[in-house]
């Protein structure tokens, strides 16, 4: 007899190994206090492989990339910045990086599971045959991903700086990198993000621009909001203008605008039951 692991369920598998991570390195901050970056770093690539199973599973359901409710956004949004953390943290070592990244996977990915509404149902190429439309979502959410982790790169400028202020530079404080290395990190990674974002909204104007095509105003303004939001505050971090604190706070801002925003950028209507009942012989 063989477990029904649906998508839901290799995706539940998914944030309850993010939640272990978190709490797992909770629970070695503040006894031993110092991150257990190994044991943090192995639960969040077991459930990037869960999430990435139960993404997969509903891809090939609906026939593309699985972007169609308020409930695969968040998800992908999630994947999106474990991707960059295996990456980036595995390059860099950053001690305290997995914590908040398995705290904001576990939370994104808990949220948007324990709300049924949000996947009602399952859409079914969305992006009818069109791979450059289907790019163009896929890029345009990855890039959400990426100010995902630049928002927890902002939360360990926000504890850097804080840490210094108050000449606090022991205990978990310690495992901190440089202000100086984490305000770059963050320049960096909101420069990818807008870049990327950007490519995104370049690739779906060709589409848009033809005249047989319908197109979704609220979702082109508030993708393009977020686009000019970042890369204002690209243009002012780069001439100087906003720096610091200052800084870390916007971007903490734009992630949350831009997390807030996809509600209303689902591609595509008419919705199909998630599970069809099986057709009559």
């Amino acid at each position: 007899m063989t477990l029904p692991f649906t998508d839901r369920t290799w995706l539940w598998l998914a944030a309850a190994l993010y939640l272990a991570g978190f709490m797992q390195g909770s629970i070695a901050l503040f006894k031993r206090g110092r991150p257990a970056d190994g044991a943090t770093y192995l639960l969040i690539l077991l459930g990037y492989l869960a999430q990435l199973a139960g993404l997969g599973l509903r891809g090939r359901a609906v026939g593309g990339c699985p972007l169609g409710n308020t409930f695969e956004l968040y998800q992908f949004t999630a994947w999106s910045a474990i991707t960059l953390y295996l990456v980036v943290g595995a390059t860099f070592r950053l001690s305290l990086l997995g914590y908040f990244t398995a705290c904001l996977a576990s939370t994104v990915t808990l949220v948007s599971l324990l709300f049924p509404g949000w996947d009602a149902g399952q859409r079914v190429r969305i992006f009818g045959h069109n791979p450059w439309i289907e790019l163009h979502a896929a890029l345009a959410v990855f890039s959400y991903g990426v100010f995902a982790l630049l928002a927890l790169t902002s939360v360990m400028f926000l504890l850097r700086h804080f840490s210094l202020k108050s000449k606090r530079l022991g205990g978990w404080f310690s495992f901190l990198p440089s202000i100086r290395d984490v305000d770059h990190m963050g320049v960096r990674l909101l420069a990818a993000g807008t870049a990327i974002l950007g490519f995104a909204l370049a690739v779906g104007a060709v589409y848009w621009a033809r005249p047989e095509t319908v197109v979704n105003l609220d979702k082109i303004v508030v993708t393009v909001a977020v686009a000019g939001a970042a890369f204002a505050l690209l243009l002012l971090r780069l001439r100087g203008i906003l720096l610091a604190r200052r800084f870390a706070l916007a971007c903490l801002i734009l992630f949350a605008a831009a997390l807030l925003s996809l509600a209303t950028v689902e591609p595509g209507r008419g919705r199909i039951p998630a599970r069809p009942a099986p057709a009559a012989r």
